[in-house]
């Protein structure tokens, strides 16, 4: 079952349920899906990598308009974010820790013959891609970063 026809069928449960948050959060998926579907050039199917990127920005997105929502001081309208990101974070695969993602990158850059920061972009190349899904962009750059300069 594809994420679409999985939110589809959430949808329905969340309306059932009257669970606001889930409608909300599955509503903006949804919607995400079909501006990309519809977008000039784009496929009539998201692969199934298409659909966890799709996630994982609107996951950002809300993230960052957390962060804004703390440093203003509006704790209502952040709450409501961390809400949807609990909701959206369901539909995508499970996190790798910091502690399994050491070795992991340490393995890229052994790969990639990278022997300092000026190697960075080589092996964020390969690590973005490898990961995808798995780990936060910003969490690989900053680990990169790290290993690199030792």
């Amino acid at each position: 079952m594809s994420l679409e026809q999985t939110i589809n069928e959430d949808i329905k449960k969340a309306m059932l349920g009257k669970e606001e948050v889930a409608l909300r959060s599955l509503r903006a998926i949804k919607a995400a899906i079909l501006l990309a579907k519809t977008a000039e050039g784009a496929k009539d199917q998201l692969s199934a990598y298409d659909e966890i990127k799709l996630v994982q920005k609107l996951v950002k997105q809300r993230k960052d308009s957390l962060e804004i929502f703390e440093k203003q001081n509006r704790p209502d309208l952040a709450q409501k974010e961390k809400e949807e990101i609990e909701v959206l974070e369901r539909y995508l695969p499970a996190q790798l820790s910091e502690a399994e993602l050491r070795p992991i990158i340490a393995g890229f850059i052994e790969q990639t013959g990278a022997s300092g920061p000026a190697d960075m972009g080589k092996v964020m190349g390969l690590a973005s891609k490898e990961l995808a899904g798995k780990a936060e962009g910003k969490t690989i750059a900053a680990l990169v970063k790290e290993l690199l300069a030792k």
